[in-house]
């Protein structure tokens, strides 16, 4: 790939959309570094996001969300080529689409929000470890939520790939179809 100027493939998506997991395919098979921004959040942090998030708040992770996806884009910027895996709301600060946009291709793992729903039961680990937004539960919440952040998803995009019918193989092949293609 490279889009010219871009060297950083962004996956964007709800929880349980798979881009975690396919990124890391996905960097493997591109020969890329591999960053999650959860991952790196709970490193800077010292603690896991569902403590950041019970003892600092919701706008205490976004601005710590905020300042890992600079150092990211700023990497990306200076020829590093990466695949990096965005927490769900990423999408929610206008500054972190358009750093995005600037600095790489915006992939949007989307699915509908009864798969979805199906993962998150299906894995204890995200129910565990992603505090629940609305007060409900991960699982309850959804659908309230996805329903939110579609229109951001789907501005901040620059390919959609659908990951519901998809196995984690398929939706890495799916991704660097995507990245390969030709732009509109």
């Amino acid at each position: 790939m490279k889009e010219q100027h871009k060297s950083a493939v962004y996956l964007i998506g709800y929880r349980a959309s798979g881009k975690t997991s396919a990124g890391r395919a996905v960097a493997s098979a591109l020969a890329r570094l591999f960053a999650d921004t959860d991952r790196l959040i709970e490193d800077s942090a010292g603690r896991d996001i569902a403590s950041i998030f019970r003892d600092s708040g919701e706008t205490a992770f976004r601005q710590l969300e905020s300042e890992v996806l600079e150092t990211l884009s700023a990497r990306a910027l200076a020829g590093e080529e990466l695949v990096v895996a965005t927490g769900g709301g990423i999408v929610l600060s206008e500054e972190n689409c358009e750093r995005m946009r600037k600095t790489g291709l915006v992939i949007w793992l989307r699915a509908p929000a009864s798969v979805l729903r199906e993962r998150i039961e299906g894995d204890p680990g995200t129910v565990r470890n992603r505090p629940a937004l609305s007060g409900d539960s991960a699982v309850e919440e959804v659908e309230d939520v996805l329903g939110r952040r579609y229109p951001l998803y789907d501005a901040a995009a620059d390919r959609i790939v659908d990951t519901a019918e998809l196995d984690r193989e398929e939706v890495c092949a799916a991704i660097v179809a995507a990245i390969m293609e030709n732009p509109e």
